[in-house]
């Protein structure tokens, strides 16, 4: 590589640091560390949920050595986002980038706290996009982007930016023994969701008050029913009293359309679930000891459903 494409590149990954690097904190726990980035300059904070771990105030540093106590606003373990609030104001902050626009290949770097050493730097390109990871609920998360910027422990929750400095995804995981293989959750659902933390204090996503798992169907029931597809959603469990209890909804029946989309697993049951209006009525189509029902279901707020089913429920 030419000394004038080293130093293109050197003052693009600098540029960026520079730009951001005030904005980026390192968070403090009794029991660990991780990294977040101020996205208000009255005092918002993003970082992972798992790096929260279910506390409702943790200890921040700014890059200027100042401390605070920051309270948990709302958190969501299900895209492992988190947002925290300090009583600062007039502070450094980052813009969010268009997490839509990025392309495999592009340069992005990576700020954090890795081992508890304050605003390390690492560049690297986008590997590829639209990955998904499991979060610790179970959960899918999707559109992740994919990135050989490496990743340490007590990254997780610093800002993945582009060499414009703005904010393209949210650093959330590595995979151990995978050299040069890291995630970031994008930037399109760190401001979904941030806007769901600020209103509400989590995420509500539409439940129907079941356990489920994804199950092969009987080839002869997907010739004669026309599906769209070899699998569907099996009920394992109704919570009694929930809106899948009210609509009639029976272990053992097969779930293969919500909405009018074809449902092949639990985690397109689940994506569409997170796109249903809460309270609204949702015609679906179960299969039942083989033969094809439609039943209108209305989902309700997650609050509502508690105490939630085992794993994996909807």
């Amino acid at each position: 590589m030419s000394e004038e494409l080293l130093d293109a590149y050197s003052r693009a990954v600098t540029g960026a640091v520079e730009r951001v690097a005030p904005a980026v904190v390192h968070i403090e726990l009794r029991n660990g560390a991780g990294s977040g980035f101020v996205f208000a300059p009255d005092g918002l904070i993003l970082t992972n949920s798992h790096v929260t771990s279910g506390h409702r105030q943790v200890k921040v540093t700014l890059l200027d050595g100042r401390r605070f106590d920051a309270d948990v606003v709302g958190d969501d373990p299900d895209t492992d986002l988190a947002v925290l609030r300090i009583s600062a104001d007039a502070l450094a902050s980052v813009a969010f980038g268009d997490s839509a626009a990025l392309r495999p290949g592009q340069l992005v770097i990576a700020i954090g706290n890795p081992f508890g050493f304050q605003h390390t730097v690492t560049a690297g390109v986008v590997s590829a996009l639209g990955r998904g990871l499991r979060a610790g609920t179970g959960r899918l998360i999707e559109n992740l982007v994919q990135t050989d910027a490496a990743l340490n422990p007590g990254s997780s929750g610093g800002p993945l930016v582009t060499a414009a400095g703005t904010v393209v995804g949210v650093n959330t995981a590595i995979i151990r023994g995978g050299n040069g293989i890291a995630f970031a959750i994008p930037s399109s659902t760190a401001q979904a969701v941030v806007s769901s933390l600020l209103r509400d204090g989590r995420v509500r996503r539409a439940v129907l008050g079941i356990s489920a798992q994804t199950a092969a169907i009987a080839r002869r029931f997907v010739v004669e029913h026309r599906l769209r597809s070899g699998q569907g959603v099996v009920v394992t469990e109704v919570l009694r009293g929930s809106r899948a209890d009210a609509a009639n909804i029976k272990s053992g029946d097969v779930i293969v359309e919500f909405g009018g989309v074809a449902i092949d697993s639990v985690d397109a049951l689940h994506r569409q679930l997170a796109a249903t209006t809460i309270d609204a009525p949702v015609p679906i189509r179960i299969l039942r000891h083989g033969a094809l029902r439609r039943i209108t279901v209305v989902p309700s707020d997650p609050l509502e459903a508690a105490p939630r089913p085992t794993p994996l429920a909807s």
